[in-house]
This record gives structure tokens, sequence and C-alpha cells, in this order.
């Protein structure tokens, strides 16, 4: 704790600049994991609750403020706002929330976002499309494509992520929205991960997509409040981490019409500590590909598949927010996921977006208030 007016001002000063844009090259050292040294750069501090990152094809970073506000780093720099979002409801867990750039986005300039937002019922669960334009200053051809069907008055549990397939369709998991049994109405998005076309139609291979037993644009149903989606770039499969209440984090691989359970089975219990559900198991609904309890909390998840770490090939990468970590987890010759290791525990404050970036680096935003823009990196790496 700071203990004099001098420090407490040299300290706002450097808050001051960092919110000015300024860039910090901050590098942690060598920080030794199981197999390879890392070292950890900060890119950028600054940031107002960073929930998600892309890089553009320059190298650049899109980034997400959860109060509501889209930026670009570059060079260090932070942008002003980009113009041209819709109205965010940001309170509690809600505001703006992933985004995702169109796998054509450097003709096209497209972007997805999930945000957040107000309407009849209370807040929602929204995605939008939208062109970023050539200066990067503003969106235009804002289109919201989807809206989850049931709003409410909670401000807890909004989800969500954007995975994009091959064929350009999105994926995108929905909390619960804290009303357990939602998850398991099929009639409500609430607690799903929905697939849709980048327009907002109805995919054709979608399992309910006649509308006669669930909503059509349901995939998979009983989660909890999955807060990281992603693809394996090597083949395809669709893997989700999500909360569990007081244990019982999962990540599964949400498939055509299968149900996750939540909350009739689950490995945690109730924050009260009482039995939540059934149990473990139910016929008809689907085991997690692994679990932890006590819970971490995981803000997303990554597959990695990149240059600059081949000794992680194929591993999960989860970033944490309760224990402030990144989780390493390996599949082995049978398939089933193990915890190998965690790192960073506590160094940088709560880690809720992790992604592979193209050099195979591993960029991070931090969910604080003066949050920040990692990089982590080979330690004897010259990129």
């Amino acid at each position: 704790m700071l203990c004099s007016l001098q420090l407490r001002s040299a300290a706002a000063v450097a808050f001051a600049l960092c919110l000015s844009g300024n860039a910090l090259a901050e590098d942690s050292g060598t920080i030794e994991t199981q197999k390879v040294a890392i070292k950890v750069e900060t890119i950028a501090r600054g940031l107002n609750h960073p929930w998600a990152v892309e890089v553009l094809p320059d190298g650049a970073y899109l980034v997400t403020e959860r109060p509501g506000r889209m930026r670009i780093i570059r060079d260090g720099k932070i942008s002003a706002p980009i113009e041209g979002l819709p109205d965010i409801a940001a309170r509690g867990q809600g505001g703006l929330l992933d985004v995702a750039l169109d796998p054509n986005f450097t003709s096209n300039r497209t972007i997805y976002f999930t945000a957040s937002i107000e309407g009849e019922g209370g807040m929602g669960t929204a995605a939008f499309r939208a062109t970023l334009s050539r200066d990067e200053t503003r969106l235009t051809d804002l289109k919201r494509i989807f809206l989850m069907n049931r709003l409410s008055s909670g401000t807890l549990q909004f989800g969500s992520r954007i995975a994009i397939a091959r064929d350009g369709s999105l994926f995108i998991s929905l909390g619960d929205r804290y009303e357990k049994d939602r998850a398991q109405d099929f009639r409500d998005d609430a607690g799903s991960v929905i697939h849709i076309n980048a327009n907002g139609s109805i995919p054709a291979d979608n399992p309910f997509k006649d509308g006669k037993k669930a909503l059509p644009e349901i995939w998979s149903k009983g989660h909890r409040n999955p807060e990281g989606i992603t693809f394996d770039a090597a083949d395809g499969t669709l893997y989700t981490v999500e909360h569990g209440a007081m244990g019982g984090d999962e990540i599964n691989n949400p498939q055509a019409g299968r149900n996750y359970g939540w909350p009739v089975i689950t490995y945690g219990r109730d924050y009260s500590g009482a039995k939540i559900g059934v149990g473990t198991a139910k016929a008809g609904m689907e085991q997690p590909l692994f679990y932890w309890d006590p819970s971490i909390a995981p803000g997303a998840i990554a597959v990695y598949r990149g240059k600059m770490f081949p000794e992680w090939n194929g591993d999960f990468i989860v970033a944490a927010l309760k224990f402030k970590l990144l989780s390493r987890l390996e599949r082995n010759g049978n398939g089933k996921i193990e915890e190998k290791e965690r790192f960073l525990k506590g160094s940088y404050g709560r880690l809720r977006d992790v992604i592979v970036a193209p050099d195979g680096a591993l960029l991070v935003t931090t969910d604080e208030s003066n949050g920040a823009l990692l990089r982590i990196s080979r330690a004897n790496s010259t990129n």
C-alpha cells in the first residue's frame, strides 16, 4: 500500500499516462513453466475491464471494454473509442463482451460482437455484425443478428463468446442468466450454445431447425455460464469452458442436440453448500470432458495450435478469473484431459480472455478497472 502523498501522486501520474495511451513495455523477465520458459510483456494498460481481443491483419489489436467501448491498440497506443456501437446495458456482468473478425475481414471489414442490451422484460445477450471503417474510427452497417428470446431483470451470467466455423457460421455461448431452470427449457435461449449464419438466419444442419422440439437456433442446452468457446483449428472440434457454481467448472464439446445437464447434473454445489440437482450423472445428459473443483472461474479457452510453443501443441489454455492464472491442460492418447500446470497465478490480476496470436504468442486481457493487454512469448524468442 502506498504510504505517502508523494507516492500517491506519482501513482496518479502514472495511471493518467496509461489512460492517455502511452505504451508500456513491462517485461516480466523469465518465468519457468513445466516445458518452456516464457516472458510476459504489457502491450497496453489503462483499459476498463477489457473483455476480448482480436488481432487485425496489420498486427494491431481490436479490444472490447465491458462498460461499452471498443478500441484499437497500435504501437502500444490506445485509440479513442470507436463510434457507432449500439446502446449497451453495462450493468453487473453485462456490457460489451466478445468480438470476432469475419474470415474475410481483409476485404469486407466485417466484425461480429456480443453485448447485453435492454428491451421489454429487462436485459439479454445480443449479437451484432458491423463494418469497421477504413480509418478505424467508427462502425457502419450495424445490424443486430440475434437477441435471446426472453429478457430478464438480473445482471448476471450472459455468456458470451463467439466461435466462427469454417463455413462462416457463428456459434455463440449464452449463460442461464442466473435462473438455472432456464438452461433445461428448450424454448428458452438461456443456458445454450446457439448456431446462426452470419446474417442471423438458421443453418440447415441445426438439430431443431424446424422449431418443433426446441428453438431453431439452439445447438446444445444445459450450459450454466459458458464464457469461453473455441474451435480446434486442427480438426474443427468445438469446445466450451463454463462456470459452475461452487465447483463444477467444465470443459465441454457441444454437439448438435445434446443436453449438458445443468442444473440437473453438476460436479458443483450451491453457494450455500446445498446439493444441486440429482447428482453428477443422469441418462440422456452428457458428462463434461473435464471439470474443476474448486472452481477457477474460467473466462476463456483456447486450443493451442501455433509455432512459438510446439511443446503445447493441442493443449487447452484456459484463462481464470478467481485464481488469476492460466491453466494448461493436455489430452493423452485416449483423449482424456488432465490439468498439467498453472502459471501467472496472482501476478497480473483477473485473466479474462486468452487467444493464440498469428505468430503463436498468447494474448491475454486482464479484467480490471486499470486492465491490460498482455503478450506471452517464448523467453528466448526474438519476435
